[in-house]
């Protein structure tokens, strides 16, 4: 029997066209679709649908488009924003063993508040926090990534408890194999006892073993010193501000000699601000990529603690007794200072909001941190995060750079972009919704509609279970 070729092709296309309606889509676990995304590097906002998988951004379409996967959820996000999950660049997991349970509690309200990464910048408890960090890379425990510099390197006789103490290159280069033995993020120096010569021996350790650093600043060095060693990022204003005074080489040695100390130094160095020192001393961290972390909350916090009551502050009752004693010192150390010392704080605040200002305005990356965590009087895990973006707004910052300064600089700063920093395909999963533009009012941060941290969502409702569950009273 002869075939029909008509019928022949006829057949074979019914057969193709059934093959291809039939064909399997690769199944994703989560849409967010209808989304407002921002995208931080250019600041554009685009509605797109994302598709998640394994933790991970598989794709990203413009949204109504022809439906490309199998989705297990979906969010339906329409007229919502989604930005890349915020990141703390300093706060302190420490306090000792009597406070391990209240630190871990912190882990919580990071994530009631959107925060998915936080760098813990050296504590005491460096074994607690490992632990907690596997647990949260596993999906074990809910909390925030952490990326952490574990003990401080400092000088004999520190401040700090666990910091490891260095006065010689030997004990420097001991302290750096310690701190890689631990596999810890970054390196974290502090100022209260360290010797120049063994700072920037620090810096040029790290440096040399490919680690990130960033740390406080010894008045007895001089800022474009600190740059020059490799510094990556300065903790707080204060170091900038005497990198911008005329006079910093004068006090530089007067604090070498100890004719002159920290606080004293404030008002001789405020007052010699020059804008043409303070132009080529931004120059330098813009060309030596050196990220700058402003601190202002804690600054402004800690600055109007003779005059604001904190007694009803409704974060108290998730702090617990052990930890809110430990406010105490910096609550005495206000109360007694004299009128002098009170106003000049207050002006030294005023002054590092038009400083963090100007660096932005000369394209300084800044990273925003909060300083939370034990003995930082009344500055609150997860919410302050929040705040310290409205003190950059509320000084000149514009929304957008102000959002940069958390997740998308973070991650440059700790070199994760290829990870984390924005939303793009192939990045970490970690998301906020938000119910409003915060481009357009920044206290839309606070406004959480969902929360994605890898495979774990969190609604409006879980994230507000997640804080009451953090009560410690």
């Amino acid at each position: 029997m002869k075939t029909n070729p008509t019928l022949y092709c006829f057949a074979l296309l019914i057969l193709l066209s059934t093959a291809c309606q039939t064909e399997t889509k690769e199944k994703v676990d989560l849409a967010i679709t209808n989304a407002n995304v921002i995208h931080l590097e250019t600041g554009e906002v685009e509605v797109q649908d994302i598709y998640i998988l394994n933790g991970k951004i598989k794709a990203i379409k413009t949204a109504k488009s022809e439906q490309a996967f199998e989705v297990d959820s979906t969010i339906d996000a329409t007229g919502k924003y989604v930005l890349p999950g915020f990141w703390d660049n300093h706060i302190h997991l420490r306090g000792g063993d009597s406070l391990i349970a209240h630190n871990k509690n912190f882990l919580k309200l990071f994530i009631a508040n959107g925060v998915t990464t936080v760098r813990d910048a050296g504590g005491d408890l460096t074994p607690s926090v490992m632990d907690w960090k596997s647990q949260i890379a596993e999906e074990k425990l809910v909390g925030p990534t952490i990326f952490t510099a574990g003990p401080k390197i400092d000088g004999p006789n520190s401040t700090w408890a666990g910091s490891l103490e260095v006065q010689s290159d030997e004990d420097v280069e001991n302290a750096l194999d310690s701190l890689e033995k631990l596999q810890v993020d970054f390196v974290k120096l502090y100022d209260s006892r360290i010797s120049a010569e063994s700072y920037l021996k620090s810096i040029e350790g790290a440096e040399e073993r490919g680690l990130v650093v960033s740390g406080h600043m010894p008045f007895t060095v001089t800022l474009g010193e600190t740059i020059e060693a490799g510094m990556d990022g300065i903790e707080h204003l204060y170091y900038i501000m005497k990198g911008c005074a005329s006079n910093e080489e004068e006090v530089t040695e007067k604090m070498k000699t100890g004719e002159m100390g920290f606080w004293g130094a404030m008002p001789a160095l405020m007052d010699a601000y020059t804008d043409s020192v303070a132009q080529n001393t931004f120059n330098q961290l813009k060309e030596n990529h050196v990220f700058v972390v402003p601190t202002l909350h804690i600054g402004k916090t800690l600055s109007y603690l003779d005059e604001v009551d904190h007694s009803n502050d409704p974060y108290l009752k998730y702090m617990g007794r052990g930890l809110v004693k430990t406010y105490e010192g910096r609550i005495r150390g206000a109360l007694n200072a004299s009128e002098e010392a009170r106003e000049s704080r207050k002006q030294l605040d005023a002054f590092f909001g038009k400083l963090a200002k100007s660096l932005d305005t000369a394209g300084v990356s800044l990273l925003a941190g909060s300083d939370c965590g034990a003995f930082n009087s009344y500055v609150y895990p997860g919410v302050s995060l929040h705040k310290e973006l409205e003190a950059m707004v509320a000084n000149g910052i514009s929304p957008l750079d102000a959002l940069r300064t958390s997740a998308y600089h973070g991650a440059q700063f700790l070199k994760q972009s290829e990870d984390y920093g924005d939303i793009s395909e192939g990045k970490v999963s970690d998301l906020v919704i938000l119910e409003g533009n915060p481009l357009e009012d920044i206290t839309q941060t606070q406004k959480l509609y969902s929360v994605i941290k890898g495979t774990q969502v969190f609604s409006k409702e879980q994230l507000q279970q997640l804080l009451d569950s953090a009560t410690l009273e």
